[in-house]
């Protein structure tokens, strides 16, 4: 259930709608906005709605969330958010570029690849440092070494990194090196590390589960939200289908729809819907012109040799020349959604 404030509602009377909220046994969720002010009801709403709040100074309606993801939906947020990490923007009409090897290997080729992305104009520093392989005898990363590799790179080209935890016990770990966490395709229906990674403080960027529905990507992103943590970005990254030409098929509708639905940032990952290094340029002009927030990519200066997913990596000119073409796509978009 959302309460919605009148225009200018005093701070005293939003702090009695608080009030009113928690001690009907719920928690009260506030979102400021340049109209409105918006406070929604998480626990039992029906002790909310019993509450006559047509006699409440300053609230102009209440009125019953649909949708099942309560903490996600626009209804709740109005306005699209804006997450911010290390000077880094996501959504609110910026283009995020988050870049980088699948899987930090050693020193010098992590370096290499920070640096190459950095001058091409990606903002974040992407690299694996526990990896989910199909094949157990697979690289599976170099764990924490592979962490510290990454935070050192960052800092050095003056990049946020994002990597993957694939546990619990991986959290606390990486919130010592990481900025931001990635939960990968395969647990995106982990509860228990949705929950973790939902205390945990740090920006989550979420995948798209390989057969999950919108819906279920959202309810995902809930059990973050519902942890207590705001910062969540999704990502589309391809789904299973029947198709084989590709990896994965790279579902662009999913990101209007989630851009209607939601209020928080969706990206996309043409590396892995794409599977084939030579379809992720066309695949990452579809998602920019499609009104994505941004994408994240894997670049890699030696393809042939990397351990990991090198078929779908990018070469750093490869990757230069295709952020040129998204930038200017970027901006098309962004003039028509001025319209």
């Amino acid at each position: 259930m959302i309460i919605v404030l009148k225009p200018g509602a005093s701070e005293a009377q939003l702090k009695h709608v608080v009030e009113r909220i928690e001690a009907a046994g719920c928690r009260a969720h506030v979102s400021c906005g340049e109209e409105l002010t918006i406070v929604g009801c998480i626990g039992d709403e029906a002790r909310v709605e019993r509450l006559n709040w047509s006699t409440v100074p300053g609230v102009e309606r209440a009125e019953r969330i649909t949708k099942p993801y309560k903490l996600a939906s626009r209804q709740l947020q109005p306005k699209a958010g804006v997450i911010e990490v290390g000077g880094v923007k996501i959504g609110g009409g910026t283009l995020t570029v988050m870049a980088g090897p699948c899987t930090v290997e050693d020193r010098k080729m992590l370096f290499d690849a920070a640096a190459a992305v950095k001058k091409a104009g990606a903002g974040i520093l992407r690299g694996g440092a526990f990896k989910p392989r199909t094949s157990p005898y697979d690289f599976q990363g170099l764990g924490e070494e592979g962490l510290r590799l990454l935070q050192e790179a960052g800092r050095k080209y003056g990049m946020p990194v994002v990597t993957e935890v694939r546990t619990l016990a991986h959290v606390p770990l990486a919130c010592r090196y990481a900025d931001i966490l990635q939960v990968g395709a395969r647990n995106m229906q982990n509860y228990d590390l949705l929950t973790e990674v939902g205390r945990a403080g740090r920006p989550v960027l979420l995948k798209r589960g390989l057969s999950a529905t919108v819906k279920e990507l959202l309810l995902a992103a809930e059990y973050v939200l519902a942890a207590g943590n705001r910062q969540v970005i999704l990502c589309e990254r391809g789904i299973r289908t029947f198709e084989t030409a590709t990896r994965f098929t790279f579902d662009v509708s999913a990101i209007p729809v989630l851009k209607a639905e939601t209020h928080l940032p969706v990206i996309f990952d043409p590396s892995h819907a794409a599977g084939q290094w030579r379809l992720v340029a066309p695949l990452a002009r579809a998602g920019v012109a499609a009104g994505a927030d941004g994408l994240i990519v894997e670049v890699h200066c030696d393809p042939e040799e990397a351990k990991c997913d090198g078929d779908q990596a990018l070469r750093p000119d490869v990757f230069a020349d295709t952020v040129k073409d998204l930038k200017a796509i970027h901006a098309v978009v962004c003039k028509h959604a001025r319209r």
